[in-house]
């Protein structure tokens, strides 16, 4: 089915109680990271998505109760000199999850297709190249046992524009703000040109695209954390893990239980 990012505009509000719903999700996700955890089982979540469209605050919900030895966050920025020498691939190859482990992208791969081939950062031989070898990259993660997980996140010009001016209005978040903010929002025309391709090519069946409407914040929150927690959850197995006998022994033992 065709992605058109114009069916993600509505901006709903939420419709219930956040507070309460979020934290029952976050409890739901902390027990899915222990799934993985126990079962050895791999798992991805990536995010692309326009700039001020709340991608951060997903995240940040997203990991609030998980242990940090077992997920990592890895924000994609710009490439190093050492990374250019080698595959577009090769840095995420070497941000791959181990067993047991999630590893979260703030940005991704797809940067070959959107902003390589906006900026002119890649040749146009190669980033149409892109596709393929994206697709096949993520065919190798699934075909392995890795759960692959793409959200992008999107919002209206009109909301992108509100959220930067609050960046501008609050001192505590100029930080999160740039001239490459202003950059890419002039070429929103062509972005939008380079994402219905990149949709259109590697919307696959092996690892499909979701897109999330982001123009409420809090509707994209729970969104975005129940579909993330319904992918996770379908590849393990939720029956908590049995407690170690000998453990449980000698803990009776040591704190008088028995």
């Amino acid at each position: 089915m065709t992605i058109h990012l114009d069916d993600y505009e509505a901006g709903d509000s939420y419709d219930g109680k956040y507070k309460h719903d979020l934290a029952a999700l976050q409890k739901r996700l902390e027990h899915i990271q222990v799934a993985h955890i126990v079962g050895g089982t791999r798992a991805i979540v990536m995010f692309e998505g326009w700039d001020a469209a709340g991608k951060g605050g997903i995240i940040q919900r997203l990991s609030a109760e998980w242990d940090p030895r077992n997920y990592k966050v890895w924000p994609i920025s710009a490439p190093t000199a050492d990374e250019k020498a080698h595959h577009f691939l090769w840095r995420f190859w070497n941000r791959l999850p181990a067993d047991g482990h999630i590893a979260v992208f703030d940005r991704s791969w797809y940067g070959r297709v959107l902003v390589e081939r906006v900026e002119g950062f890649a040749s146009e031989a190669e980033w149409r190249h892109g596709y393929d070898e994206i697709n096949a990259f993520e065919a190798q993660q699934v075909e392995s046992g890795t759960t692959l997980i793409k959200l992008f996140v999107h919002t209206t010009q009109k909301e992108q524009d509100r959220r930067l001016k609050a960046r501008l209005d609050d001192p505590w978040k100029h930080w999160k703000t740039g001239l490459d903010d202003y950059h890419n929002r002039s070429r929103r025309k062509d972005y939008l040109e380079a994402m219905a391709e990149m949709f259109a090519r590697t919307d696959t069946a092996t690892a499909p695209w979701t897109v999330i409407d982001g123009n409420d914040k809090k509707a994209a929150r729970i969104a975005a954390l129940t579909l993330i927690a319904d992918r996770l959850e379908a590849g393990v197995s939720m029956v908590p893990p049995p407690l170690d006998p000998k453990v449980k022994r000698v803990a009776e033992k040591a704190l008088g239980l028995r």
